[in-house]
């Protein structure tokens, strides 16, 4: 096997594992077979256990002192904590923009999704474009400044359970006031985009981490109010009351 056949077997390795552990095939605290995983996803145990390092990295899976790994447990509050460093993280790469300057080619495409956003919510909402469009102008925002290293943590952040800015995607049309909640999240994108390219830093800073927080507010109503949309919500299978 070549270096582009392991490096593709890694990938999917990484992908499918990612998507059981947050889709709630193994519960929380579950050690994983390893013989077992393998031959489930029909894979070779090496690029398995290069998707568990990096599971490990990531958070979704904890190293077990007698050998193996087992899926992490969270509470509420970790995720609180994650939600809260994805935004003190995306508030670091809007600032960095801000004040850097953004990339041009990053700044010219954030300008085409965000008309593209405004052209999602209004009229009939194309749910399914918004959920796109809105994955991409996170993704710009972490790359704007041009910072591979900021790009990465925020990425990082993003991996754990509903701390992702499409987390609450899935099932938030059950969510109260889903379509002003999408607007307003808009209206957000627009002001962080704005204050960048006005390198107005700390504005643009504190807008993003005001934006992250509208997935904190999620949270709190499906754990609290409706318990059963968890299940659409990847990751939240894991967290412990």
């Amino acid at each position: 096997m070549n270096r582009q056949e392991r490096s593709a077997q890694f990938a999917r390795a990484l992908i499918e594992l990612r998507s059981l552990v947050l889709n709630g095939s193994y519960a929380g605290g579950e050690r994983l077979a390893e013989t077992a995983l393998a031959e489930r996803l029909d894979l070779s145990r090496t690029p398995l256990r290069q998707a568990m390092d990096r599971l490990v990295d990531e958070g979704l899976l904890e190293r077990i002192e007698t050998g193996g790994c087992r899926v992490a447990q969270f509470t509420r509050a970790d995720i609180h904590d994650a939600i809260e460093m994805r935004g003190v993280l995306e508030g670091t790469a809007a600032r960095l923009a801000a004040e850097r300057g953004a990339v041009p080619e990053l700044a010219e495409r954030m300008e085409i999704v965000l008309t593209q956003l405004d052209e999602a919510v209004s009229g009939t909402l194309d749910f399914k474009a918004y959920v796109a469009l809105n994955g991409e102008f996170h993704d710009l925002l972490a790359n704007l400044a041009g910072s591979p290293v900021v790009a990465r943590e925020v990425a990082r952040a993003g991996r754990l359970p509903a701390a992702s800015p499409s987390a609450f995607m899935q099932g938030q049309e059950l969510i109260p006031d889903f379509r002003e909640s999408l607007t307003r999240a808009q209206r957000q994108h627009r002001a962080i985009f704005e204050a960048i390219m006005d390198h107005q830093g700390s504005r643009a800073e504190a807008l993003a981490r005001e934006h992250a927080r509208l997935a904190r507010t999620n949270l709190e109503y499906v754990t609290r109010e409706e318990p059963a949309l968890a299940e659409k919500v990847p990751g939240l299978s894991l967290i412990a009351e």
